[in-house]
């Protein structure tokens, strides 16, 4: 084959590219397709170290620190169970998925931000009941948007 004009796939989700005169291009769509549907719209089951005994098809999960088994040295990245195997896709920046475990929306900027409730205050030598009641309605809000996760 002569030299590509660009790279074998895509740079940021990896899809592989198509090439002219290329024997067996169906492989290579179904991969595109299989890829795009488990990273559009991303939503995982939760976070694991290891892979589940029996998941079902179309479901994704985000690798904790320590992998193990299958999922060894793939650390952070997103493994979906596609068509009975694991598909591994490496985190970018800007990358958003639903965990679905939590309710809460996790984002990647250098790693795999998850955000932390925020304590709603108690106690002082002063009680502002108002601003109290402000605080616990902005912490609600971010609750109900995804962004921190419930109590």
């Amino acid at each position: 084959m002569p030299e590509p004009l660009f790279e074998t796939v895509t740079p940021r989700l990896g899809l592989p590219l198509l090439f002219a005169g290329q024997a067996q291009k169906e492989g290579y769509v179904n991969e595109i397709a299989t890829r795009i549907d488990s990273l559009l719209f991303l939503a995982i089951e939760g976070q694991a170290d290891t892979p589940p005994t029996d998941p079902d098809d179309g479901t994704s999960w985000l690798i904790g620190s320590n992998p193990v088994g299958a999922w060894a040295g793939k650390a952070g990245h997103i493994a979906s169970f596609q068509a009975g195997n694991w598909l591994f896709s490496a985190p970018f920046d800007g990358m958003r998925l639903l965990d679905r475990s939590s309710g809460q929306e996790i984002r990647h900027i250098g790693q795999w931000t998850i955000p932390q409730r925020p304590a709603v205050p108690t106690g002082g030598a002063t009680v502002d009941t108002e601003a109290r009641a402000a605080i616990a309605a902005i912490v609600a809000s971010l609750t109900d948007a995804g962004i921190v996760p419930a109590a």
